[in-house]
């Protein structure tokens, strides 16, 4: 950190902590639907699952070194994981279940990571470009979510029919 950094870093370390086990907390959700998929559409949405479950890990990789960097400690608690993250631990009952929870949490990321890289603008471009970058991968995120749920409601329609 240099003499000219706008942004209260306490407040900052404190957003990146929650990003993180927000990140956290979705890996794992979807390490679990990766293992847990199971009928029609099952082989796509476990490689969905898989997929995103890695990037989540990438954005808490990336959050835990912008924490370091700005002199900060990133918490890695399993005590507090749930308690600091913006999105539930849901584990679904089932594929569609598990599809729309996974959605549901992208979306709050989404709104979480809009709202931080507002909240640091200029003070921090740094964390802000990081965060602006999650965010985009989360908005891809939701997209893939959402056409898996579109392709099953939509075999679930020529299977009844």
């Amino acid at each position: 950190m240099t003499a000219g950094y706008g942004a209260n870093r306490e407040i900052v370390l404190k957003l990146l902590n929650e990003a993180l086990a927000t990140e956290l907390v979705c890996a794992l959700r979807y390490k679990r639907h990766y293992y847990m998929a199971e009928g029609p559409q099952s082989d796509a949405a476990a490689a969905e699952f898989l997929e995103h479950a890695q990037q989540e890990e990438q954005h808490a990789d990336q959050i835990a070194a912008r924490i370091v960097q700005l002199g900060g400690e990133p918490d890695f608690s399993p005590d507090t994981l749930t308690a600091r993250s913006h999105a539930e631990y849901v584990p679904g009952t089932d594929l569609v279940s598990m599809i729309k929870e996974d959605l549901v949490a992208e979306r709050i990321a989404i709104d979480s990571y809009r709202e931080m890289a507002l909240f640091v603008g200029e003070g921090d471009p740094t964390t802000r470009r990081m965060l602006e970058q999650i965010l985009a991968v989360e908005e891809e995120h939701a997209d893939d979510l959402a056409s898996l749920l579109a392709a099953d409601s939509s075999l679930n329609r020529a299977t009844r029919g």
